[in-house]
């Protein structure tokens, strides 16, 4: 037989009767809440409710839809396999263009956590196209730590997997020899006419929102190190400014050494907002050229008239 319940002490029934009244008025101050929300805040708060009740549940059918797959693949004939398998992309061993792209992450206590994000994002794009392009580079990543670190931790720990990319804490000029260095910043007076094979060419790791005007230029002279800027403005006329992205600088490299073209590589890669519009060697666009035209011509047939 069980022991019979021992009888409440007047202290444990006075503290239930608390707490039946303290979760009682905690659902009427809720309730109270629910009842002063708009009716769009209301539908939105049943929302919330719903995919939180239905958390366990979507976890269970995305374990069966894998193990579906995982069962499908057991199943399939080998030959099947092997054809799916050859479809892989293969990896690359090692990168047969020699040229050297290199981001220069020396800037991380010069931006917020949200420009940190975005330089995250603009890097893993770098590392994307570089692996599908036809002409990969050797891709550095130099004074790799701080904040940037973080991030790449917290939201793609698979970045200490990526292929055919060095990544190192050291500054760039420790990691590539001084007499190869080419910085690329928009504010240097050099043009650049094409790019060499032998070169390791710079990109500032830096989303600042014009904050910081003209910064990697001064690096590249405090550093004694050679400079220049891609020929934007001999084949293209933007709305904004010529400042360009990590990962426009860096696709635009990649389709020129697929093209030849700087003209191709800007278009390819420019995105629709910088208003990209082409210009020929005088500066002057189609549109330009085309009311020169009409205003000689004008003027050509006035004259003949006044003759």
């Amino acid at each position: 037989m069980e022991a019979p319940a021992e009888p409440e002490t007047p202290e444990e029934r006075l503290k239930e009767e608390t707490q039946v009244q303290q979760e009682q008025k905690a659902e009427e101050e809720s309730a109270a809440e629910v009842q002063s929300l708009s009716k769009r805040q209301r539908k939105k708060l049943q929302r919330q409710l719903k995919w939180e009740e239905e958390r366990e549940a979507r976890k269970q059918k995305r374990k069966d839809r894998k193990q579906q797959r995982r069962q499908q693949r057991q199943n399939q004939p080998e030959e099947e396999r092997g054809q799916q398998s050859s479809r892989k992309r293969p990896c690359r061993e090692s990168s047969p263009c020699s040229l050297k792209l290199v981001l220069d992450c020396s800037f991380d206590s010069l931006m917020l956590i949200k420009d940190i994000r975005k330089l995250h994002k603009q890097i893993q794009r770098c590392y994307a196209e570089n692996r599908r392009a036809k002409s990969p580079v050797q891709f550095y990543l130099t004074s790799f730590g701080g904040q940037l670190k973080e991030s790449m931790d917290e939201k793609d720990k698979g970045w200490v997997n990526w292929k055919d990319v060095t990544i190192s804490p050291e500054h760039y000029s420790d990691v590539v020899p001084r007499d190869q260095l080419v910085y690329l910043t928009s504010d240097s007076p050099n043009v650049l006419q094409e790019l060499d094979q032998t070169k390791a060419y710079v990109i500032g790791g830096l989303v600042d929102h014009n904050h910081h005007k003209g910064i990697t230029f001064e690096r590249a002279k405090e550093q004694g190190i050679e400079h220049a800027q891609l020929p934007l403005s001999s084949f293209v006329r933007m709305n904004s400014r010529k400042v360009l992205a990590v990962n426009h600088v860096f696709e635009i490299v990649l389709a020129y050494l697929e093209t030849g073209s700087w003209r191709d590589a800007f278009f390819t890669v420019l995105p629709l907002r910088k208003g990209a519009v082409a210009v020929d060697a005088d500066g002057m666009s189609a549109e330009e050229n085309e009311d020169v035209e009409e205003t000689q011509n004008s003027g050509q047939t006035d004259g003949s008239q006044q003759s």
